[in-house]
């Protein structure tokens, strides 16, 4: 037996059962216990999130967004309210122009953007494909019924080309602009993203720039058109006045009635008038064809932008360690549901109906026991053999038992390796410190750790008291005064255990208890031999020794009822290996 790993344990854990019908409920202890057990599934999730996003915010093209500012100032008259009502409507529509093909289009023009493989790339983005693929549209034409329509590409005109890419162009940069209105104010602000921060500034000034040129052409257009209908009215006028002139003279130079005469009079005076009110207009609608005024000034060109405005660092990493702490806990959540694997005593309490459950924790400290000196030194001591802490609880509740007439003890593990031969061993040395004359057995054929630890040079053991009962004096190795070890001895065809189950060898469990206190047997782990099936009938009672995290629970539930289906009485179970911070 190899002791490499000192436990600290704990007493054993009275449980309140649970309501019927119902769950308990949850508790300040369970959601700090799912955190120091399930805390590395959170960490690990949140930074792979975070992981995934930094790679993204180191990988990302930056974007950099540039703003103009310009003063609209609207032409209208009328009551306050009017007034008001009359300028949001002209801003929005300002607005609307601003966004315009032509706007966008000159700006593209100007600044060569057609040539900007930013702007004309023709591979589309992931988010392309999935939007077309979703509304049925196929990436490729259909050059077949082109071709056959008379427009497909043998006979496509080369400004086809320029103008899809130039299409292509301004719908790249719709996506790169914002345009809106500061407030309440007759202030709009046009704004930019680029991938450089002098492109950001020129795209944001030469739109201002389109759009100021857009709105003195429609001014000038509409001047024109009026002009040209001023023209016409003016001929009309001027005719009208010559007829009225006309009129006036020939009954001037006879005259017969004075009130027709003041009649013409007035209409010719009037005629004037009217002609020469619609020449002075006519004059200002030529001179603002000529002068055209725009209705917009700008008040703030674009200046270099100091900093990225995308990806959004900061933004980007606090929404990615939400997300990931997130499903971090909802990942460690459905993993500690679905955990079959004990980790808490009231796991095996719960559902098994044990009398105890004790959890022993694993120390950071290691130590290597001392040998038991063999037999045959004339000497009865032992070398300094270090107890382990916290078994000194388990073993008062085995006292407990043992007042009960719980004498003969077996110590069976669910799987090799959790602790089996180390807890038995353990167990008779604090018994037998307490006075009490205590056997130890080796029964664990499958692996005699007990026997190549203390006894490796034993020639007698078990399997010889076995045939003659009378061995016993001389196979149990006297350890110290009050303790006593029998070796597993060399097992041939059947092993110790399935020959104590028969009943029909030389050793009888009825008289080892007239001479000691206290016996406590190690059998071989039960996945590993039926050992455990046969002999736990023959003993007082069993302790089903486990390991923290590695053993399941459906497996432990499994060897306690098929102990339990034997005849054997399950005195309680340990929890071997559990970490220290179960106990904080």
């Amino acid at each position: 037996m190899t002791s490499s790993t000192i436990f600290s344990g704990v007493s054993p854990i009275p449980l309140a059962a649970a309501a019927p019908g119902g769950n308990s409920p949850l508790t300040l202890r369970d959601m700090l216990f799912f955190l120091r057990m399930r805390w590395l599934w959170v960490l690990a999730t949140t930074f792979a999130f975070l992981a995934m996003a930094g790679t993204y915010v180191l990988t990302a093209d930056p974007t950099f967004v540039a703003s103009t500012q310009l003063l609209i100032v609207p032409q209208v008259s009328g009551s306050e309210a009017q007034r008001a009502f009359a300028e949001d409507a002209f801003i929005e529509g300002q607005l609307e122009i601003a966004r315009s093909s032509d706007v966008v289009g000159g700006t593209v023009r100007a600044l060569g953007l057609d040539t900007d493989p930013d702007f004309v790339d023709q591979t589309p983005s992931l988010q392309d494909k999935a939007k077309n693929w979703l509304m049925g549209i196929s990436p490729e034409p259909d050059t077949e019924s082109q071709e056959a329509a008379g427009t497909g590409p043998r006979q496509a005109q080369p400004h086809a080309e320029d103008e899809r890419i130039q299409d292509r162009a301004i719908a790249t940069l719709l996506n790169m602009i914002g345009i809106r209105r500061v407030g309440s104010s007759t202030i709009i602000e046009i704004s930019a993203a680029a991938s450089t921060p002098q492109r950001a500034v020129d795209i944001a000034d030469m739109l201002a720039r389109q759009y100021i040129q857009k709105n003195i052409a429609m001014k000038a257009n509409a001047s024109r058109q009026y002009s040209e209908w001023l023209e016409r009215f003016v001929s009309e006028q001027q005719r009208g006045l010559a007829e009225a002139a006309s009129a006036l003279a020939s009954f001037t130079s006879n005259p017969r009635d004075q009130f027709k005469l003041a009649e013409l009079q007035s209409a010719t005076d009037a005629r004037r008038s009217l002609y020469e009110n619609t020449l002075n207009q006519l004059t200002e609608a030529r001179q603002r064809i000529t002068y055209p005024v725009s209705d917009a000034t700008i008040v703030s060109r674009a200046t270099l932008p100091l900093s990225k405005a995308r990806p959004r660092s900061t933004l980007i990493i606090a929404f990615a360690a939400a997300v990931g702490l997130g499903v971090g806990l909802a990942l460690a959540m459905i993993r500690h549901v679905g955990d079959r694997r004990i980790i808490r005593p009231h796991q095996i309490a719960e559902a098994s109906g044990l009398p105890f459950v004790t959890l022993l924790a694993t120390s950071r400290k290691t130590h290597l026991p001392a040998r038991f000196l063999p037999a045959g030194t004339g000497s009865s001591s032992t070398a300094a053999y270090p107890v382990i802490p916290g078994m000194a609880e388990l073993s008062a509740t085995v006292v407990g038992l043992r007042r009960k007439r719980r004498v003969v003890i077996g110590i069976v593990a669910v799987d090799p390796g959790s602790g089996a031969s180390t807890i038995a061993c353990e167990l008779a040395v604090l018994s037998s410190r307490s006075g009490a004359h205590t056997l130890l057995i080796d029964a664990a054929a499958q692996k005699s750790s007990l026997s190549k630890s203390i006894a490796p040079h034993s020639s007698t053991g078990l399997v010889d008291v076995l045939d003659n009962g009378e061995l016993i004096q001389t196979a149990a190795l006297p350890l110290t005064s009050t303790l006593k070890f029998l070796p597993l001895g060399k097992v041939e065809a059947v092993t110790p255990a399935i020959r104590l189950s028969s009943r029909r060898t030389q050793l009888s469990f009825a008289d080892l208890k007239k001479e000691f206190d206290a016996i406590f047997i190690d059998i071989s782990a039960f996945s590993a031999s039926p050992d455990a099936n046969a002999i736990a009938p023959e003993l007082d009672g069993v302790l089903v020794v486990t390991s923290h995290g590695r053993t399941s629970i459906d497996d432990t539930l499994r060897v306690i009822d098929t102990l339990r289906n034997v005849g054997a009485e399950i005195l309680g179970a340990v929890i071997n290996h559990a970490p220290e911070r179960m106990h904080s």
